[in-house]
């Protein structure tokens, strides 16, 4: 039984689960909404809540200790700067599952996993170009 055994393995060894999770990490905060399967989501869900408060405490040591998670500088230097502001006053809870269909091929529940606070200045840029494009036809 596996009573009190925390943790999916996904069916992956260690060291791929851990590059996945990686892998996961950086894209939710690079594009602040990814699609993936439920179970994939509901870890990803405490990783990236565990980066956000690294963020919002802002201090050099939990820059360093983000960077070991997230793979790139520039996704880092967003979630201090961008990513974390808008979640200072939250004490948690900083994204949201919706389940969106199943996929093709394995039946699995794919979800989206996104921030809860969206970032306005992408948003409006996303709602100008699409009015311009609708102006010009």
């Amino acid at each position: 039984m596996r009573h009190q055994k925390n943790g999916r393995k996904l069916g992956r060894n260690t060291k791929h689960r851990k590059a996945l999770y990686r892998n996961l990490v950086t894209a939710l905060l690079e594009h602040e909404r990814i699609e993936t399967t439920e179970a994939k989501a509901k870890e990803l869900r405490g990783l990236t809540d565990k980066m956000i408060t690294l963020g919002k405490d802002g201090s050099l040591h939990a820059r360093r200790q983000a960077l070991r998670m997230v793979q790139t500088k520039e996704v880092v230097e967003k979630l201090f700067r961008d990513v974390a502001p808008r979640f200072q006053i939250r004490a948690g809870g900083y994204t949201r599952i919706i389940k969106t269909r199943r996929r093709p091929g394995d039946a699995a529940e794919m979800v989206a996993i996104e921030l809860v606070e969206k970032d306005e200045s992408v948003h409006a840029e996303q709602t100008v170009s699409a009015t311009s494009s609708e102006r010009a036809s």
